[in-house]
């Protein structure tokens, strides 16, 4: 019998309280169809209302996605990890539209396959110390999730202390792939990653709920290669074909498909230009000098996402490093902005929660991450900022176990406007807010926790660079043309501890030429060797 339906035969299984798992990452994964299906009928019918909205990735490209269920009423509650692409949900939660709880990307993807197997939930040590943490927050971000129910707590293990992530039995699913048969077997051969969808498909399937999966093409049965078929039709209730897949079912916000990203071909990296001299590009610069070769590297969003790449491809270094993102992807040149998770050139692309279980459990050599605040504990706010909150997405579970991390920002935000004239740094504007505070808003990484693990923490601006010491944060090297006082110190709310070999940042990073990194880079190789 075929499993072939349309995207408002979904709407009936929604019932009134009902919790809807989706699947994505950006906009890579998002159900367009059966999306605006969902959103049409509340609109026009007030049905259905009252979800409850699971998510691990943000899952939106500010427009799309789950934007699409950003409505009062058609959701009391939502538990995800980010948000940043979402501002229609930044404002609901911001104004106790909807309860609302943020956990750690990883925990949540961890937490699906937990309740594929009929868990009550998911422990680890992911979260300590942060806002996961319920003796600082608990994950509850607005005033409604702090009068509602704990869903975090801690518990003690082998005389070790660990946060249990508890389930939250799946009613509905649904999830995209590219290609399905009558019976529901499902493939993925353009889409950019594997998401966790059959971890979720499991996890409805336990509860006893329904799964519906959203594709670009139909095929006869028995047509499927069995080792290409993702989502077995097992699990599968009902096949949706996207009306219009050109908008709504896309590879990613800007592409509709692109083979080098599905895996398919690969492009020279010789056509990527060298980036124009620029702030972003200083902190880069000298963020990558704290690679080696062989190191395998997470890449967090923003000037890490868009800087790290391009300029280890510049300074001849790409091919001696891999460069990994959440989203699954390993190897390759990942893309930056609104695409972020998806990459060209990629030597594997994995399931989303496999790639969670090598962060957690390994941990990468290095992850570059950006911040929005940190003080002097060497705590750092990524999450929330002022009235609006974002979500701590992956952050939480990358950078607590990563064996080192770079965190990546301008030392202050808000305007800031620099010159970069004789290999000197000037400013010409200073930006209107500090960065380095008394007390971050929101912890999203625990300086403390850091340090007592001896975990090596670097933060890197264009003009100074600090490291975490079990003291404290420690000012290690200044920018050339720049005043300690007038210009570093004067700008923290806290004063940090000024090394006693305090040195000027390498004077490369601020020429309009290649670095010649490539150099001293692989001659570490020998020394590492000896």
């Amino acid at each position: 019998m075929s499993k072939v339906v349309k995207a408002k035969e979904v709407l009936p299984y929604l019932k009134e309280g009902a919790t809807l798992a989706t699947v994505g990452f950006t906009l890579m994964g998002a159900c367009g169809t059966i999306l605006n299906e969902i959103e049409r009928s509340f609109l026009e019918t007030g049905y259905p209302n009252n979800l409850t909205l699971l998510h691990g990735a943000g899952q939106s490209d500010r427009v799309n996605g789950i934007q699409r269920l950003a409505h009062p009423g058609l959701i009391k509650r939502i538990i995800g990890a980010h948000w940043g692409l979402a501002p229609k949900w930044g404002e609901l939660i911001h104004n106790n539209k909807v309860e609302a709880y943020c956990l750690p990307q990883g925990q949540l993807v961890h937490l699906f396959r937990a309740m594929a197997s009929g868990k009550p939930g998911n422990f680890s040590k992911v979260g300590l110390g942060t806002f996961i943490d319920p003796r600082v927050e608990g994950g509850k971000i607005n005033e409604r999730s702090r009068q509602s129910e704990d869903i975090v707590e801690v518990l003690q293990l082998q005389c070790e202390e660990y946060l249990f992530y508890k389930s939250h039995p799946i009613d509905v699913a649904i999830i995209r792939g590219t290609t399905a048969d009558e019976k529901g077997n499902v493939t993925m051969e353009e889409e950019a990653i594997k998401y966790e969808a059959i971890s979720i498909a499991q996890a409805a399937k336990a509860n006893g709920g329904k799964v519906f999966v959203q594709v670009k093409y139909l095929t006869k049965n028995d047509n499927l290669h069995p080792k290409q078929i993702v989502i077995p039709g097992i699990y599968v209730d009902g096949i949706i074909v996207a009306e219009n897949a050109i908008e709504e079912h896309r590879q990613s916000s800007s592409f509709f498909f692109e083979p080098v990203f599905a895996g398919d071909v690969r492009v020279p990296e010789s056509t990527s230009k060298p980036l124009p001299l620029s702030v972003r590009k200083i902190i880069g610069r000298r963020a990558i000098m704290e690679l080696f070769p062989d190191a395998v590297v997470n890449l967090g969003t923003g000037i890490p996402g868009d800087m790290v790449g391009p300029i280890t491809n510049e300074e001849g270094i790409n091919k001696a490093i891999t460069l990994t993102v959440e989203s699954g992807v390993i190897g390759g040149i990942p893309e930056g902005g609104i695409d972020f998770g998806i990459t060209k050139n990629a030597e594997a692309i994995i399931e989303h929660g496999y790639q969670f279980d090598y962060y957690n459990g390994s941990g990468v050599d290095v992850t570059f991450m950006g911040l929005a605040e940190a003080d002097g504990e060497g705590n750092v706010n990524v999450s929330k900022f002022g009235t609006k909150t974002v979500g701590c997405g992956g952050f939480i579970d990358i950078t607590q176990p990563a064996k080192k991390v770079v965190y990546c920002a301008t030392f202050t935000a808000g305007g800031l406007e620099v010159a970069i004239e004789n290999g000197k740094l000037r400013i010409v504007t200073e930006g209107k807010a500090k960065k380095f505070l008394n007390q971050v808003n929101q912890i999203t990484f625990s300086g403390r926790y850091a340090r007592q693990k001896g975990q090596p923490v670097i933060f890197v601006t264009e003009r100074a660079v600090f490291e975490l010491k079990k003291e404290g944060l420690v000012l290690t090297e200044i920018a050339p043309g720049i005043d300690l006082e007038k210009e570093i110190l004067s700008l923290m709310e806290f004063k940090p501890i000024i090394s006693s070999e305090l040195k000027m940042m390498d004077l490369r990073i601020f020429k309009d030429s290649p670095m010649g990194f490539s150099n001293e880079f692989f001659a570490s190789t020998s020394i590492l060797s000896n």
